[in-house]
């Protein structure tokens, strides 16, 4: 065997095997069943916005933009399940990956009636949710738990997120 055909090998399980060491952001977006990541933020009225804030309540974490079509048709939706659910225990916090700024995501909250907080998720929550796309939502129990992770939006993932928030809610 040649030197260059072995220095090639060589180094093709080198990158390899840096790849099983240091997984990518693919990898830390948490699946069902894990904790949900930590995060810090500040609404777009100025409150500091942590998971520990949201301990013993169901929470949606949406990641949407102004943008976005299906982002817009969710929306709604979720405004009338914190309607619906508030008071039982559904929290949801909607965490803006727009780049344009607060101004867009406070004209967009008018616009929408929304009834819940929204602030920008910031490159750090976006790695640790593993944020690729929107919309994007993860369900997350009261014990911090990633329970369902909806991407995209449709009248079925609703009516799906809506069973899967009953059956939480009814839990201890």
């Amino acid at each position: 065997m040649n030197s260059a055909l072995l220095l090639i090998r060589i180094l093709l399980v080198a990158i390899a095997a840096s790849f099983l060491t240091f997984p990518g952001t693919v990898d830390a977006a948490p699946r069902p069943g894990q904790a949900a990541p930590n995060f810090t933020v500040t609404s777009t009225t100025g409150q500091i916005i942590s998971r520990d804030n949201y301990r013993g309540h169901v929470l949606i974490v949406d990641f949407f933009a102004t943008w976005c079509h299906p982002c817009r048709q969710s929306i709604p939706h979720l405004v009338s399940m914190n309607r619906k659910y508030g008071k039982q225990g559904l929290q949801i916090l909607g965490l803006s990956v727009d780049e344009d700024g607060e101004r867009v995501i406070r004209t967009f909250t008018g616009e929408f009636q929304v009834n819940y907080p929204l602030a920008l998720a910031g490159d750090s929550a976006t790695a640790d949710f593993g944020v690729r796309s929107v919309p994007i939502m993860y369900l997350i129990d009261k014990k911090g738990t990633v329970i369902e992770i909806y991407r995209g939006y449709s009248s079925e993932i609703g009516r799906s997120m809506e069973q899967s928030i009953k059956r939480l809610l009814a839990e201890k």
